[in-house]
């Protein structure tokens, strides 16, 4: 193993990381405007993530620097190639951001519902945009000899990107239901567990349709599994930890249903990440102009360099994380303070 090959590694985990404490919150998001009846219950979904989800943006950027720290040429890339997709994406995360922090700056509920429809609606385009931008991912996109990428905006708008990005969609739902469940009390509490179920449902069909139109249309990163059995063992694994998380909640104990959830998350994008291994960007107009973790790779004294600084700093990283939500833990209570 080389230092490639774990820089990859941890680029996985991390972007991982990111998708599952990012992704509850956004679900949270996704779920606000057609379950939330009051502002008292918009504020409870709202104070459920109130500490949490700016922490949990850091494991973005922790991705971000490590693909321009590590894997420059794959960053360069993306970052050009694909700008203007980039650009939606950033505008939709600021507009969440000031909709979180601006809707109870004032008692007018005019001003408070507009807000909140801004910030549910931005959950949604953002988890959308990132399925959209996974599926472009695995798809593979026109890298040329020179490692330029020769699309639209509208050129990444594929069947079969859009179809990742409505299985993200209620994937996500799913997560920041069962995190909901976990956190609220009462009428809502039995409104969300009464839907996280459908929800699921909708989110095994989906990931089953994408499943079927990787195997279908997208051989580059299923031949891996169509050649070997052992990758099979993870998305059997996101599968049987799907299925655990419904017997969790039919149990009663969404904090163990939680944990499956988020392993879920993890698991399929580990599935993904060993499917294109050791492709970072798959080419479409040739094999040869894919990018890998060896032709994209940063000198090996700079993968060194920031192994130890990640040796270093993320213990630090996840002690706060893990602080954070301790501190937090228990249900939500809405009072004078909070969102």
């Amino acid at each position: 193993m080389t230092l490639n090959d774990v820089w990859f590694a941890l680029f996985i985990l991390i972007i991982a990381g990111y998708l599952i404490l990012d992704g509850f919150d956004m679900g949270v998001g996704i779920l606000l405007l057609p379950l939330a009846r009051d502002d008292v219950e918009r504020r409870t979904f709202l104070n459920s993530i109130g500490p949490v989800w700016d922490g949990n943006e850091v494991w973005l950027v922790l991705g971000g620097g490590v693909l321009f720290a590590v894997f420059p040429l794959a960053y360069a890339s993306l970052f050009s190639g694909m700008y203007s997709a980039f650009m939606l994406v950033l505008v939709v995360m600021i507009l969440r951001t000031v909709a979180l922090e601006f809707r109870s700056k004032e008692e007018d509920p005019r001003w408070r519902s507009a807000w909140d429809a801004v910030f549910g609606l931005s959950s949604l385009g953002l988890a959308f945009m990132l399925g959209i931008a996974f599926g472009n991912v695995v798809a593979g996109l026109p890298v040329d000899a020179n490692g330029n990428i020769s699309t639209g905006l509208i050129g990444l708008l594929t069947p079969f990107a859009l179809l990742v990005g409505a299985t993200t969609v209620a994937m996500f739902a799913m997560h920041g239901g069962i995190y909901l469940v976990l956190k609220t009390e009462g009428e809502l509490h039995d409104r969300i567990e009464r839907l996280v179920p459908r929800v699921m449902v909708v989110f095994v069909v989906l990931n089953t349709l994408v499943v079927i139109g990787m195997l279908l249309f997208e051989q580059d990163i299923t031949k891996r599994y169509l050649a070997d059995v052992w990758p099979v063992i993870f998305p059997a694994a996101a599968l049987l930890a799907v299925v655990g998380a419904w017997w969790m909640l039919r149990r009663g104990d969404p904090f163990r249903a939680f944990l499956l959830s988020s392993a879920t998350i993890g698991l399929l994008l580990v599935s993904g990440g060993v499917g294109l291994y050791p492709n970072l960007i798959i080419s479409t107009i040739a094999p040869a102009y894919s990018l890998t973790i060896d032709n994209a790779a940063a000198a090996q004294n700079t993968l060194v360099v920031a192994l130890v600084i990640a040796l270093i700093g993320m213990p630090f990283v996840l002690l706060y994380t893990a602080g954070v939500y301790w501190i937090f833990r228990g249900k939500t209570v809405v009072d004078t303070h909070g969102y």
